[in-house]
């Protein structure tokens, strides 16, 4: 006779705190039933959950994938490319200039932006303000200074206070005539960003309406006869690669001696947008001194001492 406190099920005994209560027995078995049920649907779920993923999608890659719409709003480095420079535009004045007009004396730093943007195109002209303002160049005298709009609704007005800002930044009211806003029409626009290579697509702002821009951070250097020379990314710009960037643009007509020996130390590396240190060259450099030394003091020590007479 099976003990009062065992029931079998199947090949095993289920025992229970409670004596002589087949109800008891029922609701165990069941609950354990349910347990077991929600491990392997738990199992399965999570089985399935990781399928999703393998060596080439690792986790976190969707929550990491680049928007689809900003896969067109990249940038291409056209250097040496040549700016439309008979196209015209309008200046904070409200004047028609062409884009050559800026041109044909001074390397110029560039950006392309929209005055009604409230995120990233304040970031970029105050990321290039803060550090044209550390270079050690004169603007007007080594540089000018273009910002253009790829918005056709800016109007001459929108400039007024971006420029103001901007001229805040740099510290410098009297560099006014040297920094100049500009807004145009679509066909002077669509040239100029194919001649630079900046791409960009409107997108929805807040209110639904199609009048914003998703578009790169980036700050260009133009020579003087209007090629495009250096790409510099981001929002935040080394005053040291601004420097080289505009020197080497200007065909080393401004600058120090100190500029080409670290222009030579250097290499602009267009896939990260910035300079980056060229150790052949620092180690050439090196082994050149350290030769010269060794000459110099077998120089010396083969010299014949002067005999006191």
């Amino acid at each position: 006779m099976p003990h009062p406190d065992k029931v079998s099920v199947g090949k095993y005994d289920l025992k229970h705190s409670v004596r002589h209560d087949p109800q008891g027995v029922s609701c165990s078995v069941t609950r354990r039933r349910n347990l077991l049920t929600l491990i392997v649907a738990t199992a399965a779920l999570c089985t399935a959950a990781f399928a999703q993923y393998s060596a080439d999608k690792p986790l976190g890659a969707s929550a990491q994938s680049t928007p689809a719409y900003l896969k067109n709003a990249g940038i291409d480095q056209n250097l040496n490319h040549t700016l439309p420079l008979t196209d015209h535009f309008r200046d904070e004045r409200g004047n028609d200039v062409t884009l050559g007009s800026y041109f044909g004396h001074r390397p110029a730093v560039m950006a392309l932006v929209y005055f009604k943007c409230g995120m990233l195109c304040p970031q970029v002209l105050h990321g290039m303000g803060a550090s044209l303002k550390q270079t050690g160049l004169h603007l007007g005298h080594d540089y000018d200074v273009i910002v253009t709009s790829i918005d056709p609704t800016d109007t001459p007005a929108d400039t007024v206070e971006a420029k103001q800002h901007f001229l805040m930044m740099l510290g410098d009211a009297s560099a006014a005539n040297n920094v100049h806003f500009l807004t145009g029409q679509q066909p002077s626009i669509t040239d100029l960003a194919q001649a630079t290579g900046f791409h960009y697509v409107r997108v929805p702002g807040p209110d639904g309406k199609m009048d914003q821009f998703a578009h790169s951070s980036v700050i260009m250097i133009a020579t003087p006869d209007g090629r495009m020379s250096k790409y510099l990314s981001g929002v935040e710009y080394q005053p040291r690669d601004v420097r080289l960037a505009l020197v080497e643009a200007s065909d080393h007509k401004i600058g120090s001696f100190s500029d080409l020996v670290l222009i030579y130390c250097c290499n602009y590396s267009p896939s990260q947008g910035r300079y980056t240190v060229a150790i052949m060259r620092v180690l050439g450099l090196a082994a050149m001194g350290s030769v010269l030394m060794l000459a110099l003091v077998v120089y010396l020590l083969g010299k014949k001492p002067k005999v006191a007479v």
